[in-house]
């Protein structure tokens, strides 16, 4: 057993969120030590054919980790120790947020997943935005941005474009987050009006590399006028997807019957679909999130058509060995398909 197994039993005899602070707190002490440098240097798995190029970036690996693990962009660069080969940030509101009532993070051990209902508890963009601006990470940072709750969905453009701003300075790509089910008054900004008023008014404020991330909860003709509009508004990249409130029939946790987004093993399958619908409608790169814990589950959405893949919940379960481990298994499984680099297998199973 490796150390992260043996100290399992003590993180997950503490609550959730509390072992996420505890181990978010171990990381901040790291970085920039001489911990981190030994870190990287078992973690690290470092090899061209890992490389991918995607809305302007250079990737040195394919494997990220997901917004939410890091709130208030204070550890990209550890992570990038730990061997991922991006970070996305937040999200991130214009105001500083609390986020919901305690407890709001649930784990269902049985099925590696994870259900949360946070809202969006972050330090505002301001702090966030100097926090990045002080942040030297080796890899791409992106940063999700998200609304804050008590702006109304009319004055949501405004409110994007104010947390842009502020953040601008210390991102390599953006994120526009509407699809967060566990905060108020997200579901009015998934029509298509809302979301181009939106993404017209970042694109007006300079934001580039833009993207947005679509929630698998939608319906196909609803993703169908999101991904219409990633083409007519020249997008750079879709991020497929949030978290889910439906509840699959195999869950087998009590915590099944908690309010909030699902996430981990369970969604797999169903994330990986969402990645090949929408990358049979797009022309920009796809960023594949949700279930991924392996290197088969990676290897799946990138076969889908996803350039980068993103975790979360995989590190809780797996721990940090699992960009490396992920990373080694694609070498694995590109050199056994006859692909020269990962980037040659992005969508190989696309009609």
């Amino acid at each position: 057993m490796n150390a992260y197994e043996l100290s399992k039993p003590l993180l997950f005899s503490l609550p959730p969120e509390t072992a996420h602070n505890a181990v978010h707190g171990g990381l901040r002490l790291a970085q920039e030590t001489p911990i981190a440098d030994a870190l990287a240097e078992r973690y690290r798995v470092e090899d061209d054919r890992l490389q991918v190029e995607a809305f302007g970036q250079e990737f040195p690996n394919p494997v990220g980790v997901a917004a939410g693990f890091d709130k208030n962009a204070q550890v990209p660069a550890v992570l990038a120790d730990l061997g991922f080969g991006a970070v996305e940030v937040g999200g991130v509101t214009a105001e500083p947020q609390s986020g919901n009532a305690r407890p709001r993070m649930f784990r269902l051990r049985e099925d590696e997943a994870i259900i949360n209902r946070m809202g969006l508890n972050n330090h505002g963009a301001d702090a966030v935005g100097d926090r990045l601006a002080r942040t030297d990470a080796p890899v791409p940072v992106g940063i999700n941005l998200a609304k804050t709750e008590r702006v109304s969905a009319e004055d949501a453009p405004e409110d994007y474009r104010y947390t842009y701003e502020r953040v601008a300075e210390g991102g390599d790509f953006f994120v526009v987050n509407v699809s967060c089910p566990n905060s108020e008054g997200f579901r009015d900004l998934q029509n298509r009006d809302s979301m181009e008023a939106i993404l017209t008014e970042l694109l007006d404020a300079g934001a580039s590399p833009l993207l947005v991330k679509l929630s698998p909860d939608l319906p196909d003709p609803a993703v169908e006028d999101a991904l219409d509009l990633v083409n007519e508004l020249g997008l750079d990249g879709v991020i497929a997807a949030n978290t889910t409130t439906d509840r699959p029939e195999s869950l087998e946790s009590h915590n099944r019957a908690e309010d909030g987004g699902l996430s981990g093993r369970p969604i797999e399958a169903r994330a990986t679909e969402m990645v090949r619908f929408v990358a049979e409608r797009v022309d920009v790169p796809v960023v594949g999130v949700g279930g991924v814990s392996t290197a088969e589950d990676a290897y799946r959405k990138i076969r889908a058509g996803a350039h980068v893949v993103q975790l979360y919940t995989g590190l809780v379960y797996r721990g940090p060995s699992i960009a490396r481990d992920i990373n080694a298994g694609l070498l694995d499984r590109i050199e056994r398909d006859g692909f020269d680099s990962v980037e040659d297998a992005i969508g190989a199973d696309l009609d």
